[in-house]
């Protein structure tokens, strides 16, 4: 009988440790997962799902790439701290209730970026990003001409990388205080792009955006661009809550389907 009792406890014990792990892997909403690669390499990730409750229709999708204060390996500190605007902005209620969305928190190891500047290729992460894209459309609905595409300084400069290099994958995209290759402006002149940027930013300097929006619009695209005049580098305080963002994001449909590769 004793025994039997040590059993039950030990169990109860056991569920209760499990339980608290489980909870601890969702924080705001956000579950933590891995995804790894074709190769091997393994990526941290944070996911929120929207409510599928009575739900037909694919959903849009906000990936977003953390800044400098988001690498590690704790996979938690891209969607808290100041890259907390930048993912809980679109997991809020009243914004779920008016865009039901997913949001991918994708998360940088340390020594690893999102852009690649040595090349045409995507830097390693950025590519397990789009894999991983393509891995979760085979395990949610997700609308597949409605993924869109938001970083913040080191991830506003991926950003910027990204759709230069693969801009088939998205149907629009938000850099923050990021900085492009204008000779690749032209790639993305189709793409609805909405830039940000502080003016008096002396991490980031803002004709890295000033740059790539005049080869934009020198290329014909309309491209938004919003540089507040009395901002530094923390321009997600600013950029994330502007009242038109998330409709005008959402709005957007991808109109440059994927080549077979």
């Amino acid at each position: 009988m004793a025994r039997r009792i040590i059993g039950v406890v030990s169990g109860l014990l056991i569920a209760l440790a499990a339980t608290a792990a489980n909870a601890q892997d969702v924080v705001d909403g956000f579950a933590a997962r891995t995804f790894a690669g074709a190769g091997g390499v393994k990526m941290s990730y944070r996911l929120f799902v929207p409510d599928q409750k009575g739900r037909t229709q694919p959903l849009p999708v906000i990936v977003y790439l953390h800044g400098s204060g988001g690498i590690g390996t704790d996979n938690l500190k891209q969607i808290s701290g100041g890259n907390r605007n930048g993912t809980h902005v679109w997991v809020a209620s009243q914004m779920q209730a008016r865009h039901p969305a997913f949001v991918i928190a994708p998360q940088l190891p340390p020594g690893a970026r999102w852009d690649n500047q040595s090349g045409d290729g995507l830097a390693s992460y950025a590519q397990l990003m789009i894999d991983l894209l393509g891995s979760l459309s085979k395990e949610f609905a997700i609308d597949p001409d409605r993924i869109y595409l938001t970083g913040q300084s080191l991830g506003g400069i991926g950003t910027w990388d990204v759709i230069s290099k693969r801009p088939d994958r998205f149907a629009a995209a938000v850099p923050l205080c990021g900085v492009g290759d204008p000779s690749l402006a032209s790639r993305v002149r189709n793409m609805p792009i909405w830039a940000f940027h502080g003016a008096k930013d002396d991490t980031v300097p803002v004709a890295g955006s000033r740059d790539m929006v005049a080869a934009l619009r020198k290329s014909g695209s309309a491209v938004k661009y919003t540089e507040y005049p009395d901002v530094e580098h923390d321009v997600w305080l600013r950029a994330y809550v502007e009242p038109e963002l998330a409709d005008w994001l959402f709005a957007q449909k991808r109109s440059v389907k994927p080549k077979l590769r």
